[in-house]
C-alpha cells in the first residue's frame, strides 16, 4: 500500500496544490513502482486548519481538490491498473465549520444540538495533542473539548445522530467503489463519561482506548462485510490508527468481528538498533498469531520525520527526543540515513504481512527541517510557539521532474504551498536513470516481493548469527540479512544476492547494509 497526501503528490490545475486529478495523472508511476493499494489522506471540504483533517462535510471534496467526479474518475482508473482505493475517515472530531458544530454554537447551554460534541460548564485538565489546553471557551461561558485543534471540536460518541451519521457515511464512499477506509485516531472516540481530571503519574487516559468503542467497530465490520467480495475491489476493509503502548491494548481489536488492520507503528518509532527492531517484530507476530486481524508495518507517514533524517541522527534522539530534535536542530548525517533507510526498505518488504510506503520514502527525500516560520501550517507548530516544529518538513510536494522548483508537481510556475528545497538529484525523473538509486531499489524489491512465494502472508525463523546482526529465513528459500555492526560480516555460506542495499564486496555484508539471499 502506498500512502498519498493529495496536497503534495501531483498538482493537475496548475495550482501550488495538489489535486484528485493530478493523483489521478501519475497512477501509472504507481502501478510500476509495484503498488496495489493507494491510501489518500482527506480531500473533504475544509478550512484548512490542519490539512483537512478537519471536516466540514464527509461526503464531498474540496474545490482545491476536485470534486465528486474526479473521485469517481480516479477509482475507476485505479481499478484498471489493478489498484485498490483506501480513503481516510475522521471520526474523533470535524471542523468547527462543520454545520453541526455551528448549530451547536448557535444553541443554548444544555441544548439538544450541543449533545452531538462534548460542552461542558468547566474545563478539566486535559491537553491537546497540539500543545495547549484541550478546551476551549465559547461567549456563553461553556467550554467544548478539542483534542486537537481548537478547530476540531471533537464528538460525542455516546450520541445516535454521531453513530448513524458515521453509518452513512462509510456507505456513501464504500458504494462509490472505495476498498477500504483508514480510521483516523481510531483509539480516541470515546471518553470517560465523567471526564476525570488526569493525575500527575497518569499511566492510562481516559480518552484512549474505552470499552465501547469495540461495539462501534463490531458494527462497522459488519457494514464493510455486507459488501460483495466477489467483484472488485473484493473483501472491503479498514485499517485503524493505533498509537499504543502496550500489546493488552490494541488486543482487542484485532478480534474476528474487530477491525481487519490495525497500523504496526512500532517499527518506525524504535532506533535503529538489531536488539529493539527484532523486538517489536517478534511483539506483532505474537499479537497476530492467534488473531484474524493483522497489523501491516510502517517506516514513515505524514506525522513523522522522515526515515532519512530519523535514521541520520544520533539514535538517543529517538529513544529520549531532546528539545533540539523537536525544535528540528539537531545535526543529520544524510549521508548515514539514506544507507540506513535502504537497508530499512528492505526489511520493511521481507517481513510478513502488508506493508505501507509513504510517498516520497521510496525517493530517499529528507526531512525539510529550514521552513520559513512564516510558511508553516502545522496547528502543532503553531500552538507550541515554535519549540515543537511540527509535521510541515514531512508534508512537502513531490518532486517529479527538472532542475528547479515546482520540479515537475505542477506544469505551472507556481510557488507551492510549502516550499521545496533543492531536490533536483532526488526526483523521480533522475532517479529512474540511476540504475542504483533509491528508487530503483523500491521497484526491483517490490516486483521480486510480488514474485517470491516466500514474500507477502507466512511466518518467518530467526538464525542466530551473533549480536547487532539481523538474520531470519523464510520458506521457500529466502534469507534476509541486516549487519548494525561497526564492521562488516561475512554472509551465510551457500547462498546468492537476490537483492542489496549497498554494495556486497567479497562475500562481505558492510555496515548498515541489508541483503535479500536464496540458495
Amino acid at each position: 500500500m502506498y500512502q498519498v497526501y493529495p496536497r503534495s503528490f501531483a498538482s493537475a490545475g496548475g495550482s501550488g496544490e495538489g489535486d484528485l486529478r493530478g493523483i489521478q495523472s501519475r497512477l501509472e508511476y504507481l502501478s510500476e513502482l509495484g503498488v496495489t493499494a493507494i491510501w489518500l489522506n482527506p480531500f473533504y471540504p475544509s478550512p484548512m486548519r490542519d490539512s483537512g483533517y478537519d471536516v466540514a462535510d464527509y461526503c464531498g471534496v474540496d474545490p482545491k481538490f476536485g470534486t465528486l467526479e474526479d473521485v469517481d474518475a480516479l477509482i475507476g482508473a485505479a481499478g484498471r491498473l489493478d489498484i485498490r482505493v483506501i480513503i481516510d475517515i475522521v471520526p474523533n472530531h470535524c471542523s468547527a465549520e462543520h454545520p453541526w458544530f455551528r448549530e451547536a454554537l448557535a444553541d443554548r447551554p444544555g441544548g439538544t444540538a450541543r449533545e452531538r460534541f462534548v460542552f461542558r460548564d468547566r474545563p478539566n485538565n486535559w491537553e491537546s495533542h497540539f500543545g495547549g489546553p484541550a478546551w476551549t471557551q465559547v461567549p456563553d461561558g461553556q467550554w467544548y473539548l478539542h483534542l486537537f485543534d481548537s478547530s476540531q471540536p471533537d464528538f460525542n460518541w455516546r450520541h445516535p445522530d454521531v453513530v448513524a451519521m458515521f453509518e452513512r457515511v462509510l456507505r456513501f464512499w464504500l458504494d462509490r467503489g472505495v476498498a477500504a477506509i483508514r480510521i483516523d485516531m481510531a483509539n480516541t472516540l470515546f471518553k470517560q463519561a465523567a471526564l476525570p481530571d488526569l493525575p500527575p503519574d497518569a499511566v492510562s487516559w481516559p480518552y484512549y482506548h474505552q470499552p465501547e468503542i469495540h461495539e462501534l467497530y463490531r458494527s462497522w465490520r459488519a457494514i464493510l462485510d455486507s459488501y460483495p467480495a466477489d467483484e472488485f475491489p473484493g473483501p472491503r476493509g479498514a485499517v485503524a490508527e493505533i498509537w499504543f503502548n502496550h500489546p493488552e491494548e490494541v488486543l482487542p481489536y484485532l478480534t474476528a468481528q474487530g477491525l481487519p488492520q490495525t497500523f504496526n507503528f512500532r517499527l518506525m518509532r524504535v532506533p535503529w538498533a538489531a536488539g529493539e527492531l527484532r523486538s517489536v517484530i517478534d511483539e506483532a507476530r505474537d499479537m497476530t498469531r492467534n488473531s484474524t486481524g493483522s497489523m501491516p508495518w510502517v517506516l514513515g507517514n505524514h506525522d513523522v520525520t522522515r526515515l532519512v533524517s530519523r535514521l541520520g541522527v544520533d539514535q538517543n534522539l529517538i529513544r529520549v527526543p531532546t528539545d533540539e530534535w523537536r525544535r528540528g536542530t539537531a545535526h543529520v548525517d544524510v549521508a548515514l540515513g539514506t544507507r540506513r533507510a535502504r537497508a530499512a526498505a528492505l526489511l520493511l518488504l521481507a517481513l510478513p504481512g502488508s506493508a505501507y510506503i509513504y510517498q516520497g520514502d521510496e525517493l530517499g527525500l529528507p526531512e525539510h527541517f529550514d521552513i520559513p516560520t512564516a510558511r508553516r501550517e502545522d496547528p502543532t507548530f503553531h500552538r507550541n510557539g515554535g519549540t515543537a516544529i511540527g509535521r510541515d518538513g514531512c508534508r512537502i510536494p513531490m518532486p517529479w521532474s527538472g532542475d528547479a522548483a515546482p520540479f515537475g508537481f505542477t506544469h505551472e510556475p507556481t510557488r507551492t504551498w510549502l516550499p521545496q528545497p533543492n531536490w533536483s538529484a532526488l526526483t523521480v525523473e533522475t532517479q529512474s536513470a540511476k540504475p542504483d538509486s533509491m528508487l530503483n531499489l523500491y521497484r526491483e524489491a517490490l516486483s521480486l516481493r510480488h514474485g517470491h512465494p516466500a514474500l507477502g502472508d507466512g511466518d518467518l525463523e530467526w538464525l542466530d548469527q551473533g549480536d547487532d546482526v539481523l538474520v531470519f529465513r523464510r520458506e521457500p528459500d529466502f534469507l534476509f540479512a541486516l549487519n548494525l555492526r561497526d564492521e562488516t560480516v561475512s554472509l551465510p555460506p551457500g547462498y546468492r544476492i537476490l537483492l542489496a542495499s549497498g554494495p556486497v564486496p567479497d562475500g562481505s555484508l558492510p555496515t548498515d547494509t541489508a541483503v535479500w539471499l536464496t540458495s
